[in-house]
Formats: C-alpha cells, sequence, structure tokens
C-alpha cells in the first residue's frame, strides 16, 4: 500500500523504515528537508512540500500525521483539507486530545475526507519490536488499513478501540497508567537508595532480578536496568521530568465522570514538583522517559541532552 507520511521525527522516522521492511511504498514529507533526504537514502519517496506530497499519491491517497499535538495537526489538516479530495483519508498518529479528533472528523466530514484517529505506542524500539496501535473512526475504514497497522504492529499488537477518538482515548488511558507505573517505580528505587543497605545494591542487578518471574516484572524495569547500568546512580541528570499531556487528560476525564483515580493523579502532580525540588525518585522518572521515549533529559550541570528534543 502507498503511504504519505508528515513528520519524520524519532517515531515517524522509525515507522516509515517499518514500512518499507513491509514493502509498502511510502512518500515522506517534513518541514525541515534534512530528515526527508536521509529518508530518501533508505528508500522512502521524498516530498519537499505537502502539495507535492498529495501530487505524488494515489487516490485514495493515505496521509498519515506524525506530529506534536493541537496546534501542528491542526494547521496540517486545515492545508490537506484544501488539497484531498472525497474518500482520501488521513490518520493522526500523535498523541492527540480525543475530543480534538471528533472535532476534526466532523469538519472534513463535508469533504469526504476520512479520519482515523491512532494512538502509537512504542517510542524509540517500535521500529525492532513493533508499535501497539489503538484505533478510532469508521470500521470500513481501518479494515481498508488492516495491512499497514499489521506492519507496524507485532502479532496481536493493534486493535479497533471504536468511534472517532476512540484510539487516542484508549491511548490517553494507557499513557495515565504509565505515569503511576513509573512514579512506583521511581518511589521504590528511592527507598532503596535510602536504605541502609545502599553499599551493597547494584540497583542494575535489582531491576534485572525484579523481571525474573517477579510480579512486578515489566519492559519498563529492562528500561530501568538500561539506565541503572549507564549511570549506576543517575548522577549524570537532573530529576526534571516533563509531561506531554496525556496525564492531566487522563486526570481530567477522570473528574469528569467522578472516578477515583488518587495514583495517576499523584503521578501528574510529582512529576510538577519534580520542576522545583529534585528527588532521586524523580532522577528515575527522567531517565526511564528518555530510555524508551528518547525524550530530553537536563544533565545535572544544567545542559539538555544534544541529540534529544522534548514532544
Amino acid at each position: 500500500m502507498q503511504i504519505g507520511m508528515i513528520g519524520l521525527g524519532r517515531m515517524g522516522m522509525n515507522m516509515a523504515r517499518r514500512l518499507l521492511q513491509g514493502r509498502h511504498k511510502v512518500v515522506a514529507y517534513n518541514r525541515s528537508p534534512e530528515p526527508v533526504k536521509k529518508a530518501v537514502k533508505e528508500g522512502v519517496q521524498g516530498a519537499y512540500s505537502i502539495e507535492e506530497l498529495i501530487r505524488i499519491l494515489r487516490p485514495p491517497r493515505v496521509v498519515w500525521l506524525m506530529l506534536p499535538a493541537g496546534r501542528p495537526v491542526d494547521g496540517h489538516i486545515e492545508g490537506l483539507s484544501d488539497l484531498l479530495q472525497k474518500g482520501d483519508i488521513i490518520v493522526d498518529g500523535g498523541n492527540s486530545f480525543y475530543k480534538d479528533d471528533i472535532r476534526r472528523e466532523k469538519e472534513l466530514k463535508p469533504f469526504g475526507i476520512h479520519y482515523l484517529d491512532a494512538g502509537v505506542s512504542g517510542g524509540i524500539w517500535g521500529l525492532k519490536i513493533g508499535y501497539c496501535l489503538m484505533i478510532g473512526g469508521d470500521k470500513r475504514i481501518y479494515r481498508y488499513l488492516e495491512p499497514v497497522f499489521k506492519t507496524l504492529a507485532p502479532k496481536g499488537g493493534y486493535l479497533y478501540c471504536g468511534i472517532t477518538g476512540a484510539g487516542h482515548f484508549v491511548k490517553m488511558i494507557h499513557n495515565g497508567i504509565e505515569y503511576g507505573m513509573m512514579a512506583a517505580y521511581g518511589e521504590g528505587f528511592e527507598i532503596l537508595n535510602a536504605s541502609p543497605y545502599k553499599s551493597s545494591l547494584d540497583f542494575a542487578e535489582v531491576a534485572h532480578l525484579w523481571n525474573q518471574g517477579s510480579v512486578v516484572r515489566s519492559w519498563l524495569l529492562e528500561l530501568a536496568e538500561s539506565a541503572f547500568k549507564k549511570d549506576k546512580n543517575l548522577s549524570s541528570i537532573k530529576g526534571y521530568v516533563e509531561d506531554s499531556g496525556e496525564g492531566r487528560w487522563t486526570v481530567q476525564q477522570a473528574i469528569e465522570t467522578a472516578v477515583s483515580s488518587p495514583i495517576i493523579a499523584s503521578s501528574i502532580f510529582q512529576r510538577f514538583r519534580s520542576r522545583k525540588v529534585e528527588t532521586f525518585s524523580d532522577k528515575l522518572l527522567a531517565a526511564l522517559r528518555n530510555e524508551f521515549g528518547g525524550h530530553a533529559v537536563v544533565k545535572a550541570a544544567g545542559r539538555k541532552k544534544p541529540s534529544s528534543k522534548k514532544t
């Protein structure tokens, strides 16, 4: 299948590569041309404007957006609505708020342009392992694009979640749970770090141990092990933890539906606090975000890692 990819950041570039591995034809555009030139060397067909991208794609065109949530997505969809034709498809694979999906689908309906929302999890490891995909929208369009989802995801790694907004809603809750899990691991390792047994413990070994049949085993613990192997005391980074929105939206949804969610709420408040008062727990949260998503960390000297950027 031919896919137009807009946005060649950490996720978008690797998704284009995985699609190529699945023998799909990828046409890619990025605001800055350097990533496009890099992708062309790997077999992607490059486009250096959105207009060029649309000219290259054959109807019904499929345009997959991998952009920061909010205005960047809205701006691109507004431009695409003037260029695409009836029957064409837009997929938003970023971390958009589900209510924005509902609005966008209504705005595109008069043009006859289909819209799917796809929550994507997998971070910088998705190229090798595959991406977990949570998809919302018209089920007929979902079925049409299923070969793409099969290529991007590992076996059993994609799900039709329901009508428009459902995919990003499920991804929002997924990320809220992630916040809580990361906070619990952070607190546990901080207690170990403050204990009288600290000198005899190697935290990388503890993380590895807990992944051997323990009830708290997880991929996050594998990433914790990796982070501790690189820096056993996490002394090279600050415990400054950003958030990209989904935790806030999850707590807002819990309030709207009167669902008690103290763990997730506490975890987002912890991230706010980390930007003023640093703890070892926050260092681990920052390290885990960098391990799974390549998110920026603040070095202990106050300089950001040059190879990363906030999303």
